[in-house]
């Protein structure tokens, strides 16, 4: 009898402690960091965590990670749904030499990037790299230095890419580019950009294979080759949709490379390229006849029998 006792005493004891154990190693549904954070913290807001990629594992699936105060957080692997925001704050992540942020989580999860400055300093890989995942947010940041793409987008299941309000520059060293959207074969992917600045890369916005973008409200200029660029690959058609948008003094403005490939233009201006607009092997450079052209060298024409307006 008083063996039962003990041993009923001992498992009460051992339940307690692994209760307690469960809690304190629990995922929270929102957590910090700081620069003068610690990784080995909960990633509370009185003790925060130091770099993103700590708090990232400290962080329940849906959750966030919140940013108190100016400081470099390193870069990020993310593989669930998550937001990282920077909102308040200088928020950054230095990728020299690496991939500023990469996404490679189930197709069922949504990533919200928000408020963050992500740097390459001339020798980072990519600024954001999505392999996999339902939706990528991108929203207040500035993509700068990478030696590949600021935005490489290319999903290995049908993913959605959504950016506003950002600026994605300096990404000319390499094959560097702004924004590159490049699904895997079979694959199907849409972008929606609007009130992005692409400038200074080799080029602005580059969409191939079964793809489908729209950009409006933006500015495109100083890009080396193309501002924009639709290409076919694959035997695939991408089409982009260009809407209230400046391209100006890139190597050409705005180039539909390809067989069924399609660029549709509205109510956007292309101004002082070295060449205004080109199709190339069967590519459709389509216009709803409200567009802007001067300056280009030269000004070049739409495709014949194009869009008309309702």
């Amino acid at each position: 009898m008083k063996t039962n006792r003990i041993l009923r005493k001992v498992l009460s004891v051992s339940a307690l402690l692994l209760a307690f154990g469960a809690a304190a190693h629990a995922q929270a549904t929102r957590t910090w960091v700081s620069g003068v954070g610690d990784d080995a913290n909960p990633c509370s807001r009185t003790a925060p965590c130091k770099t993103f990629a700590g708090a990232i594992s400290k962080t329940a699936a849906g959750g966030t990670i919140s940013v108190l105060d100016p400081g470099g957080f390193g870069a990020v692997t993310i593989t669930k749904s998550i937001t990282i925001e920077g909102d308040g704050t200088l928020a950054s992540i230095l990728g020299a030499g690496t991939n500023g942020v990469v996404v490679n989580a189930a197709s069922t999860d949504t990533v919200i990037l928000r408020n963050l400055i992500i740097e390459g300093a001339g020798t980072g890989v990519n600024g954001i790299r999505f392999i996999n995942g339902l939706a990528l947010y991108v929203q207040n940041c500035t993509i700068n230095r990478f030696t590949q793409k600021g935005i490489d987008f290319e999903p290995t299941t049908a993913g959605l890419l959504f950016v506003k309000d950002t600026v994605i520059r300096n990404n000319n060293f390499g094959s560097g580019g702004g924004i590159f959207i490049k699904p895997a074969a079979g694959i199907s992917s849409a972008a929606s950009l609007d009130n992005v600045n692409l400038d200074r890369n080799l080029f602005g916005l580059r969409v191939e294979g079964n793809s489908r973008a729209t950009i409006k409200n933006s500015f495109i200029s100083g890009n080396s080759n193309e501002g924009i660029l639709a290409f076919t690959s694959t035997g695939l058609q991408p089409v982009i949709n260009v809407v209230d948008t400046i391209v100006t003094m890139n190597g050409n403005g705005i180039k539909a490379d390809g067989t069924g490939t399609i660029v549709r233009v509205g109510g956007s201006s292309i101004l002082n390229n070295n060449n205004a607009g080109l199709t190339v092997n069967l590519g459709q450079l389509l216009t709803f006849g409200d567009n802007n052209l001067a300056g280009n060298n030269p000004d070049g024409a739409f495709t014949p029998g194009s869009l008309g307006k309702d």
